[in-house]
């Protein structure tokens, strides 16, 4: 029936609005359906004009989706007003449970936690409150007196924010002059301005991620594994972050379905458990693995 369907489809809205963890099985699984249908689902909340988004095997939908902008206007706090009510609240009794409730639930809805730790500056929050506008409107920015430890110079960056990273304390920018993708931290800038420059070169644009073996790059690379009750057990115990991207396939096997920024990490982990490990997806790594046996038979 069509309501039965408008109802998954809500429900599967409702989940990707707030998702941090749910992988595409834990979706299929909460919405009941097949993967199949989930895909299906995510074309046509595209097709609605939805904004989608994958960030290390999770699907959300982005809060400047159409829809969710015209919503928010009319039930909802803007972002400065959620930012001026979270400064407010941090200066109010620190016991207070009603208070903690209402910091949560700023945080998580508006995703943008600026003043969470008392050791941020007021200036940091300043430089953090200019780059998410920034963000947010795609202009470009001045980092003024910026201090590289790597070129061990302190100069004024022109840049293209584009991401905030590691819990606002980095940026993700393209830096107009050389026009790189690089990570900058907030600690490390004297003041941060606001241009009326648009930004130019978005295409270039390239994140930063970093895998749960703590490799980094800008590409992911899927990766997918068969793994028996050993391989699991050891994934959980020296990796517990992995465990949102398990799903249990029969008594005693699971499949891990994951992006990893490098074959390394994981190449290790399924070298060493080879007998209880089955790479069934990511044909890189496939030819990756089959490289290192070739360098490891050499060497024998």
């Amino acid at each position: 029936m069509r309501h039965d369907k408008l109802e998954r489809e809500l429900n599967l809205l409702l989940l990707l609005t707030d998702n941090r963890s749910y992988t595409i099985e834990k979706l299929c699984d909460k919405v009941g359906v097949s993967r199949r249908n989930l895909y299906y689902y995510l074309e046509f909340f595209r097709d609605c004009g939805f904004v989608v988004n994958k960030y290390g095997g999770c699907y959300s939908i982005d809060r400047n989706s159409p829809f969710f902008s015209k919503l928010t206007e009319r039930i909802s706090f803007t972002e400065e007003e959620a930012i001026v009510m979270r400064r407010l609240l941090d200066r109010i009794d620190e016991n207070s449970a009603i208070v903690a409730n209402l910091k949560k639930k700023i945080d998580r809805f508006y995703d943008y936690d600026i003043l969470a730790s008392d050791t941020v500056r007021e200036q940091a929050a300043h430089n953090i409150s200019v780059l998410h506008d920034a963000i947010k409107y795609k202009k470009c920015v001045v980092l003024r007196n910026y201090s590289s430890p790597n070129s061990r110079t302190v100069r004024d960056r022109i840049v293209e924010p584009f991401l905030l990273m590691n819990n606002n304390n980095e940026v993700r920018c393209l830096e107009m002059v050389s026009l790189q993708n690089k990570t900058f931290k907030v600690a490390r800038m004297e003041d941060v301005m606001m241009l009326d420059d648009m930004w130019q070169h978005e295409a270039l644009h390239r994140r930063m991620f970093t895998d749960i073996f703590m490799f980094s790059g800008e590409v992911l690379l899927p990766v997918r594994l068969r793994m028996g009750r050993l391989a699991y057990n050891i994934l959980n115990e020296e990796y517990p972050q992995a465990m949102i991207h398990v799903t249990q396939e029969a008594e005693g096997t699971w499949i891990l379905d994951i992006d990893v920024c490098s074959y390394a990490g994981i190449g290790r982990f399924v070298l060493g458990l080879s007998e209880d490990v089955q790479v069934i997806g990511g044909e890189g790594f496939v030819e990756y693995l089959r490289a290192k046996v070739r360098q490891m038979a050499d060497k024998i």
